[in-house]
């Protein structure tokens, strides 16, 4: 099933935010109104998913996705899959994700690495990062939105999934790479 409403919000703040908001560690939404403007991973992932779920709700004019299903969304990276895998019972791990098998709107944590920081803030799987597949409307073309911190391009980018398939290998093979459909939390009010 397809959420057009859904899709077309997330691609209008991709197009919005992409290349104009900086990273920073532990800033939710509140940081797209800072100045500059600043979020985390799990902070773009979660807005461009609950305001495409209440977007899709509006203008269905009912409940598709319920309250407590976008609620739960209001977490951290690992927690967000997490949260998504048990109301739906849909995860693919390492391997399995590919291009083909991703649900259209897919969204996916991997193990970053093991920063100091989630020492005292254990993760589930180990998951540090996530990152939201979103599609271009005009052509349906499939990328990968993410807020990331780095010393080249910080911050919201936007990538086509097929090439960021292709710079995650190695967390694939590794099978630290996890990916969830939040779309299925719809089929639980349907």
């Amino acid at each position: 099933m397809r959420f057009e409403t859904a899709e077309r919000t997330m691609w209008e703040l991709v197009q919005i935010h992409t290349g104009r908001v900086g990273y920073q560690r532990g800033v939710k939404s509140e940081g797209l109104s800072a100045s500059p403007p600043v979020i985390d991973c799990s902070g773009w992932a979660r807005v461009l998913l609950t305001q495409a779920m209440r977007a899709e709700n509006e203008a269905a004019g009912r409940a598709v996705f319920g309250d407590g299903d976008v609620q739960a969304l209001q977490a951290w990276s690992d927690r967000i899959i997490q949260e998504i895998e048990i109301r739906t019972g849909f995860i693919l791990e390492g391997g399995e994700v590919t291009a083909l098998s991703l649900p259209r709107c897919a969204t996916i944590g991997l193990k970053a690495g093991e920063p100091a920081w989630a020492n005292n803030h254990p993760r589930s799987r180990g998951i540090t990062h996530i990152v939201q597949v979103v599609r271009r409307p005009e052509d349906d073309a499939p990328f990968v939105s993410e807020s990331f911190g780095s010393s080249v391009s910080p911050g919201i980018s936007l990538t086509p999934l097929a090439q960021w398939l292709a710079l995650s290998q190695w967390h694939l093979r590794a099978g630290q790479l996890w990916a969830v459909d939040p779309f299925l939390l719809a089929s639980k009010t349907q």
